[in-house]
This record gives C-alpha cells, sequence and structure tokens, in this order.
C-alpha cells in the first residue's frame, strides 16, 4: 500500500500494523493510498496524529450532524455506559429505546407508530422489504413480493437493499446475479415519466409488494434531488394499486433537507419509513424502521406464523439509544433547522461561482446539501488529496463534489470548504 498517510511521513506504529489486516470499504486494496490516521475530533474538525487539523466537509458520512464529540452526546453515553451498556431485546425491556421510540413516533407524520430498531441503515432497509414482503403473506397474496425502485437510486450494500439500487450506481451492477431481480424505473418527475411508471406498476401489480423511494435526494447515487410533487406522485400510485409505499430516510432524515424529516415537506406519510445515518448525531451505530398502524396490524395475530422474525443481536442497544435520545434533546433545545436554513444559504453563496465554469454541469443546495456537478473526474484519489492539502476533508463520489457539514459548522469553517471546492473546480481540467 503505497505510503501517503501525511506530508512529515510520521506514520503511527498501529497504522503502519494494522493496515496489513484490515479490508478498507469502496477501496482496490493494491493501490489505495493508505488512509489519514486520526487522533481526535472536535466541532467540524478531524485532527490528525500529526497535528494537522482537517475541516470535515460531509460530517462523517452524513452523521455528525451536532459536529463531533458534542458534550451532551457524550455525557449521555457515559451515564448510560455506567449503568448498562446492553441487554439484549428479546424478552427483556429497557428505558432508552422504548424513551426513543416514543420520540420518533412524536416526531414523525402521520400514524407512523411502530418502531423496530436495528443497528445500520442497511439492515433497517432489508427490514423494511421484509416487513412489506410479509404484510402481503399475512393477507393472503405471497406471489407479492417485488419491489419498484428507481434509478439514481442507492439504498445499502446488503443483498436486499442492493437489488433495490440503480445497478449503475457504484459496483453494484458486478453483483447483480446474486440479488433479486426488481423493477427500476426513471422517478415520476412529469407528467410523461409518470404515466411510464403508472405502465410499470400496471404490468406487475401482482408480483408487486411496493415502492421504495429516497424522498427529496439520491444520495450515493450522485446527490440527484427532486421536488415534493415526484413524492406525491408515488403516494397517487402506490394507492392507485394498493401496494406499500418505503421511504429510505437513512440520509435525509433528521434534519439534512432542512425540515426534520423530508417527508414533512411533501406532506405525504409513507407506509413504512427506514433511518439510520445522524439518529445519534454520529457517535454509534443505530437504525429504525418505522410502521403505520395498518402496516403493524397486519402482523397482529394469534397465529406465530404472522410474527416479524427479525431480530438483530444488538437490536436497540442501550448506549446507541442513549446517544440518540440526546441528540433529539439537542434538536429540542438548539436551533438546528435554523442553522440548517443559514448552511443553505451558505452554500448558495459560496458555491455560486462554480456556475458557468468549465465543465460543471450543475451547481444546486438543498438545505445542509451543496453539490457542484462536473462532466468527469478522472483521479478521484487525486482530487481527494488536494482537498486534503487546502485542510479540508471532502470525498466526491461519482462526477459530483458534494459538501454536507455538520449543523453546527461555524461560517468561516463552511466559507473555508466552500472556497476550497471553489478553487479546486476551476483549477481542474474536465
Amino acid at each position: 500500500m503505497p505510503d501517503r498517510a501525511n506530508k512529515n511521513n510520521t506514520i503511527p506504529d498501529w497504522l503502519a500494523d494494522g493496515l496489513e489486516h484490515v479490508w478498507l470499504p469502496y477501496a482496490q486494496m493494491k493501490t489505495v493510498a493508505a488512509p489519514l490516521p486520526v487522533l481526535r475530533t472536535e466541532g467540524a474538525h478531524i485532527v490528525l496524529t500529526d497535528g494537522r487539523e482537517l475541516i470535515d466537509g460531509i460530517a462523517s458520512w452524513w452523521t455528525a450532524c451536532h459536529g463531533y464529540n458534542h458534550p451532551h452526546i457524550r455525557q449521555a453515553v457515559e451515564t448510560q455506559l455506567a449503568q448498562m451498556p446492553h441487554v439484549m431485546f428479546g424478552g427483556l425491556a429497557h428505558e432508552q429505546p422504548l424513551r426513543l421510540a416514543k420520540r420518533l413516533v412524536a416526531l414523525l407524520p402521520g400514524d407512523l407508530t411502530r418502531v423496530f430498531f436495528s443497528e445500520s441503515g442497511s439492515v433497517a432497509v432489508e427490514v423494511a422489504l421484509k416487513m412489506a414482503t410479509q404484510y402481503w403473506i399475512n393477507r393472503g397474496q405471497p406471489s407479492r413480493s417485488r419491489f419498484v425502485s428507481f434509478l439514481g437510486g442507492y439504498h445499502g450494500d446488503t443483498t436486499g437493499a442492493l437489488a433495490m439500487s440503480d445497478p449503475d450506481v457504484g459496483m453494484h451492477g458486478q453483483l447483480a446475479n446474486m440479488a433479486p431481480s426488481h423493477p427500476v424505473v426513471e422517478l415520476p418527475r412529469d407528467e410523461e415519466t409518470t404515466l411510464a411508471l403508472d405502465r410499470v406498476l400496471g404490468r406487475y401489480t401482482d408480483d408487486l409488494a411496493g415502492i421504495i423511494v429516497e424522498p427529496l435526494v439520491q444520495g450515493a447515487g450522485g446527490m440527484r434531488f427532486h421536488d415534493a410533487d415526484a413524492l406525491k406522485r408515488l403516494r397517487t400510485l402506490a394507492d392507485k394499486y394498493e401496494l406499500l409505499l418505503i421511504f429510505d430516510e437513512i440520509f435525509t432524515g433528521f434534519g439534512r433537507t432542512g425540515n426534520m424529516f423530508a417527508c414533512e415537506r411533501a406532506a405525504v406519510v409513507p407506509d413504512i419509513l427506514t433511518l439510520s445515518k445522524a439518529i445519534t448525531g454520529g457517535t454509534l451505530p443505530l437504525a429504525a424502521t418505522v410502521a403505520t398502524r395498518k402496516v403493524f396490524e397486519a402482523f397482529w395475530s394469534d397465529d406465530p406464523q404472522q410474527a416479524l422474525m427479525h431480530g438483530p443481536t444488538y437490536m436497540a442497544n442501550a448506549l446507541a439509544c442513549a446517544a440518540a435520545n440526546a441528540s433529539l434533546d439537542l434538536f429540542e433545545r438548539e436551533p438546528r433547522l435554523k442553522q440548517v436554513g443559514d448552511i443553505a444559504a451558505a452554500l448558495e453563496r459560496g458555491l455560486s461561482p462554480c456556475r458557468g465554469l468549465p465543465g460543471v454541469r450543475d451547481v444546486r443546495v438543498k438545505g445542509a446539501i451543496g453539490v457542484v456537478e462536473v462532466d468527469h473526474i478522472g483521479d478521484l484519489n487525486a482530487i481527494r488529496a488536494r482537498f486534503i492539502d487546502l485542510g479540508v476533508f471532502v470525498r466526491p463520489i461519482g462526477n459530483v463534489i458534494y459538501l454536507t457539514p455538520a449543523f453546527t459548522i461555524r461560517a468561516d469553517e463552511l466559507k473555508t470548504l466552500t472556497d476550497a471546492v471553489v478553487k479546486i473546480v476551476r483549477e481542474e481540467k474536465y
């Protein structure tokens, strides 16, 4: 592995020794640059072992919405650790997840009233798919086991979630043979695409369990935006064909688009909704799959075969749920959504110089998401290294340079990020 951990070539022993035994994510291990050794994090900053500080432009894959190492979340986890770090959720119950479930239900629209906890967003999607499929089994229609998803969509790397994702996103297409086949179509953005989706739903109605979509923003598929009307069209079509509508809010949940949840912007209530990423403020792994009363009642039976047979070992982990409750405290006590609005305005100002530059296809902002889409990025590793040289941590995906900072980022820190993006876009040859 190339020796490019930092400029001073002072690689800590734990990095040099440990890299021989780990498999890094989304990386060709033969050619990937050594990851940057991190000493600590604070606010919007990542502090490296050689003393350099980077402003994090992506909030640790969109999770650290309150910034790193927030004292309120840290204290809540420490308190829970002293009391009980974990106990199985089968046959036992404890305070943190029950409090969290009640609070989530109170925040979510409509009758999304039942919360199933797991450890990751991808698993939350798997649970949602299982819920939707068994919903129809329990109602005597076992053939309804397929789903419609959308071009540009990404729902995770586990098999079921992978099958819902656009095969052209990332390397999912290479694994297409291991996943079930489902219709992947265009989002209903206008009359033509709505009619096309209507025809697909009509053709496959007897086989379909539901529709799954990332509301307002398709994240890993390229930070593609769509408006609330697309979601309203999906709700109308789902109702027309009696399909379950699943909103994957792993990325968009907890304020990222400007509302607490993206579905609020559209005033559309899905039948099932998934949450993760920022649920714990970027501290511990946790996810939730939330179902409406209608979905839950299909499992309410004297027949044990109609129960939802799923149960992650660390389901409803006490530490993670304590962190999530503390994160919700911060949304209640501090002006997070106003901060998101301020970030949106700053991203508009800061990224606007990219408009009209050679090779730039689009500049767009939604909430605390800023995107510069270019024609092509030839060497992702090289451009990521250039951002490091400018003192920021930004990781473009595909042909998209994006910022998803912590909601607590200072104005000067955010300006450093947008200035870095503008500088790179001006210098690079697209």
